[in-house]
């Protein structure tokens, strides 16, 4: 006879709400936890499917993620001539609002450096890739924008040919996809007075019209290198960096950066969140494996006065703590798969973080316990005359 489960039953209603209110503890846990992983995935998005082995940069920057990056339009070309690069684009990408319908919409406009890269590598969902030099957009359907409708963006209309999704930046904006050149000619718009106010600031003509009264980052952010398969990548960045102008970072460098640096701050908040929510976790156990106890005190000494050794009373409050925690992390779970798809930013539940989260309340359970635990054997037979 498995007395655990006989006093579950017992007290099934206690047991099930019990269970649930350590399932949303569990939920709020995997949703600190996947909320994280989805930021980073996100973050390493552009990183890991644009392909490039390695990212030139603004001198004296470690761009053009972790922190603004400009570079000449053609340094394409200066990277192209190094022995061993296969291929050279040009990247750009800047946050952008549009109005559409009378609503504010925001984008992080992504460049592609056409025809190089038509963006191939973005997974369409609906539509096609670019085809065309100008004047054409991908957009992640995040941003609330339909196939083959137009977006004014810049002083020019844009036609949405294709819709991917899950293409987001790092603060959870979608990305809309052009080409380079469209890129910055959205990024060089100018207003009226802006102009005028340049004119009156270096005198008339067409070489004022053309500069701006403040500044704007319209030249190109970095320039994405593939190497060729057989050649040393170090030797082809200390060819570049020789150049002294510019900087030059790898996949991996480009990662660490964000994980290590951007993400870094996020990371400690979200592991403390976690950690208090476990905390009270084992509080919430502990205080019901308690309870249950106080109230099981005579039937406790009823099992003692008929010869039940202490480890009968043991395995007994022992599984009833593990079951409140499985039956807890199983609820949340479920609850999470409901509920977390519906969350504006990604919500990533890994099953390596499920299992460490198992064990994390494992762990907390069997401490959970011994309070219960303890109570229970300092109980004598005759108090069940009492």
């Amino acid at each position: 006879m498995n007395l655990a489960f006989k006093d579950i039953r017992f007290n099934l209603l206690r047991f099930l709400l019990t269970a649930l209110g350590v399932a949303f503890l569990m939920m709020s846990s995997m949703g600190m936890i996947g909320l994280y992983r989805g930021i980073v995935a996100d973050a390493l998005l552009i990183i890991e499917r644009i392909g490039a082995d390695q990212w030139v940069v603004q001198g004296g920057r470690q761009g053009p993620f972790s922190e603004g990056s400009a570079i000449s339009s053609t340094m394409d070309r200066r990277v192209e001539g190094i022995a061993g690069v296969a291929s050279a684009r040009r990247f750009v990408q800047f946050s952008q609002q549009f109005t559409r319908d009378g609503r504010q919409l925001r984008a992080s406009v992504t460049g592609l450096d056409f025809p190089k890269d038509p963006g191939r590598w973005i997974p369409i969902v609906r539509g096609r890739p670019l085809a065309s030099g100008h004047y054409e957009a991908v957009a992640d359907m995040s941003i609330g924008l339909r196939l083959g409708e137009k977006v004014h963006l810049g002083q020019d209309d844009y036609t949405v040919v294709g819709l991917t999704r899950g293409m987001v930046d790092t603060g959870g904006d979608g990305l809309l996809f052009v080409t380079v050149n469209d890129a910055v000619a959205i990024a060089q718009r100018r207003s009226s007075e802006e102009v005028l106010l340049a004119r009156a600031g270096a005198g008339a003509g067409p070489a004022a019209a053309s500069r701006s009264s403040v500044p704007q980052d319209s030249k190109i952010a970095a320039v994405l290198v593939t190497l060729n398969p057989a050649v040393d990548p170090e030797a082809v960045r200390r060819a570049v960096a020789s150049w002294g102008d510019v900087n030059v970072l790898s996949r991996a460098e480009q990662e660490n950066l964000l994980l290590n640096q951007r993400l870094w701050r996020l990371r400690v908040q979200i592991l403390a969140f976690t950690s208090v929510l476990l905390v009270v976790t084992g509080i919430v156990v502990s205080l019901i494996i308690y309870m249950l106890t106080m109230e099981n005190l005579h039937e406790i000494a009823m099992l003692k006065l008929i010869g039940a050794d202490n480890s009968v009373i043991i395995v007994m409050i022992a599984q009833q703590a593990f079951l409140i925690g499985a039956c807890g992390l199983g609820f949340g779970l479920m609850l999470s798969r409901l509920v977390f798809p519906f969350f504006p930013r990604k919500v990533l539940i890994l099953p390596a973080d499920v299992t460490l989260l198992g064990i994390a309340v494992a762990v907390i359970c069997a401490i959970a316990s011994l309070l219960g635990i303890s109570r229970a054997l300092k109980v004598r037979a005759q108090e069940v005359l009492s």
